[in-house]
């Protein structure tokens, strides 16, 4: 595969990190030692224009949180997996899981852990803030920082290569 628009014509299902890649990467402790955490409206909007266009939608992370669950079931994600140290191992199920091959699946990433799916997947984008080494091996650089619209960038430019961009 060559240019960005060979990469995103087959992309079926979107694999997202969470914290750095759907938040701005800080995470916030209440008093009552309750996690919080910010997603973006517009990242959200997106994401439930790809899933309505019958495009699939997976979490990936490290990290694990109540408040993944919720809102990856808010965004229509089929899979939510946590807790995944090594996301490479997670890899293979997931896309068996899906149905897709390496080639339908884009990724959204922000810092080391992601980086080896970007060398698995057909389209690897880092946010503008991500971890030098992410945006070094990303396909494509997003103009947006992570938390701040860089998953809705990356899908407006998914979708209007495939035709499916609402209004389009």
């Amino acid at each position: 595969m060559g240019s960005l628009a060979e990469r995103c014509k087959p992309i079926r299902l979107l694999v997202v990190d969470v914290d750095g890649s759907l938040t701005a990467g800080g995470i916030i402790y209440g008093s009552a030692g309750h996690e919080q955490k910010r997603f973006h409206v517009r990242d959200g909007w997106a994401l439930k224009e790809w899933s309505n266009a019958g495009k699939s939608l997976a979490v990936l992370t490290g990290r694990s949180s109540d408040l993944v669950d919720r809102r990856g079931k808010e965004l229509g994600a089929g899979w939510v997996i946590q807790g995944a140290k090594n996301k490479a191992d997670a890899w293979d199920g997931l896309l068996q899981a899906a149905g897709v091959k390496a080639e339908e699946v884009a990724v959204l990433g922000d810092d080391e852990p992601d980086v080896p799916l970007f060398k698995l997947c057909g389209l690897g984008a880092a946010p503008a803030d991500a971890s030098s080494t992410a945006r070094k091996q990303a396909h494509l650089v997003l103009r947006k920082g992570g938390g701040d619209g860089a998953a809705r960038e990356l899908l407006e430019l998914l979708m209007r290569c495939q035709g499916i961009w609402p209004g389009h």
